[in-house]
């Protein structure tokens, strides 16, 4: 049951790449707030906690399996925000990079023989791709909206709308 070895060393990446995209996101709630959209600032605010969240998650994952995760330097996002378009491209980039890392975990996980975190990664593996989805969506009516300000401000006001999920507030 114990974690260890060059598995239980990418699992502890992904807890400082979990708490990396949490800090990207808090950074484009400042860039939408910043540019006038509280509704967007709201979401990806919500979405930094949810990071955050998941990086809770693999650590309990590795305490429950006798190893201590050790938070990796994380760089500041360098991000240049333009327009709530440039918001959601970096905030999918993000999550393109995050669904890569676990793809990475789970054919490790296989390549060590660790069944034990299956299930944590099959969840994940899930959890992208709603994610993905859902930033593509919002994406897609960016570009449908085009530089319709009321179109955009109704999107803000929808995306102002989110409530966190139980345990992500």
């Amino acid at each position: 049951m114990e974690l260890k070895g060059k598995f239980a060393d990418a699992v502890n990446d992904q807890v400082t790449m979990e708490l990396k995209a949490a800090i990207v996101y808090r950074q484009l709630s400042i860039e939408m707030d910043y540019k006038d959209l509280p509704g967007m600032a709201s979401w990806f605010l919500i979405q930094s906690g949810e990071e955050l969240g998941h990086a809770q998650r693999f650590t309990d994952h590795m305490t429950d399996r006798e190893a201590c995760p050790k938070i990796e330097t994380i760089e500041a996002p360098n991000l240049t925000i333009d327009s709530p378009l440039d918001a959601f491209k970096a905030a999918l980039d993000n999550e393109q990079q995050v669904s890569e890392s676990i793809r990475d975990l789970y054919r490790l996980s296989q390549e060590v023989g660790d069944i034990d975190s299956i299930p944590l990664l099959n969840w994940f593996i899930n959890e992208q791709l709603e994610e993905e989805s859902t930033v593509s969506e919002i994406i897609g009516r960016i570009n449908l909206i085009g530089d319709d300000g009321d179109g955009l401000l109704r999107l803000d006001a929808e995306l102002g709308s989110r409530k966190p999920e139980p345990g992500d507030e």
